[in-house]
């Protein structure tokens, strides 16, 4: 008898769990989506953007490890529209991030808080701390591939409040002569390769067009890879920081791969 009355209030406690469960997952509010504005785009990703509460790995393509100019600029106009629910954290070791140039990309500089670390194991507890904090929509810090147990630390400190995190990968000081290239373990959400593209002004009008860049999708949790030629829009264009120029297919990405080749 008092085995099935212990059995019975298992059973009742785990029914109450469950109900509990099911309550909690019906009020969660779902983290924002960073859409691009473009199916084409857009149709990689699981949700139809790139998700809060995720962090996410951008890193350049040849000289780009150590200047990190085009890909820095890339990050900045993709948390752009974040400014709008909070301030952009972001932590360098290299103190030479060119806010004047962010502002040429329309991005509210003063929503822009700037830290310089000592070390990568510093930007990495700050990055940490950032997206743990009230108030702050996005933090990026710029480091190498962090291990594994370092990302899946980020990834808790998006979770905690919805955060929108970019590790952009940088060796702000070159690198020992034969040192292999690393990636990240599997803890973020996605993983990108930028680079600059020749802009194209308009017709008849003298001078340069509007910032391209060359951007791969490598790697997207529960997506898809995919490959563009971007341009930057101004603010007042709509709420989308980027217009597809091109989609780029397989034989476009392995020119330019051999073009970057020989320039670096």
């Amino acid at each position: 008898m008092e085995r099935e009355m212990a059995g019975s209030r298992d059973a009742r406690i785990a029914a109450l769990k469950g109900r509990i469960a099911a309550l909690e997952a019906g009020t969660r509010t779902p983290n924002p989506v960073l859409a691009f504005g473009d199916s084409r785009i857009d149709g990689c990703f699981p949700s139809g953007g790139l998700p809060s509460g995720c962090w996410h790995e951008v890193m350049g393509a040849g000289l780009e490890d150590e200047t990190s100019a085009a890909p820095a600029a890339f990050v900045g106009l993709l948390t752009r529209p974040l400014l709008k629910t909070g301030a952009v954290v972001w932590v360098m070791r290299r103190d030479d991030l060119h806010a004047p140039g962010l502002a040429g990309l329309d991005f509210p500089t003063e929503r822009l808080i700037q830290v310089k670390a000592r070390d990568e194991a510093e930007v990495l507890s700050v990055l940490e701390d950032a997206l743990s904090t009230v108030g702050v929509a996005a933090a990026i810090g710029e480091a190498e591939a962090p291990e594994l147990k370092a990302g899946r630390r980020l990834q808790l400190a998006c979770e905690k409040r919805g955060s929108f995190g970019v590790l952009l990968h940088r060796r702000p000081y070159g690198a020992p002569v034969g040192r292999a290239r690393t990636v990240s373990g599997s803890s973020s959400f996605s993983r990108w390769r930028i680079a600059g593209a020749p802009s194209q002004p308009p017709p008849d009008v003298p001078g340069l067009g509007s910032p391209r860049w060359r951007v791969e999708l490598e790697r997207c949790r529960g997506g898809r890879p995919g490959a563009w030629v971007l341009e930057s829009l101004e603010a007042d264009h709509g709420p989308h920081p980027f217009r597809l120029v091109s989609q780029l297919a397989d034989h476009d990405l392995a020119a330019a791969e051999s073009e970057l080749r020989r320039v670096g």
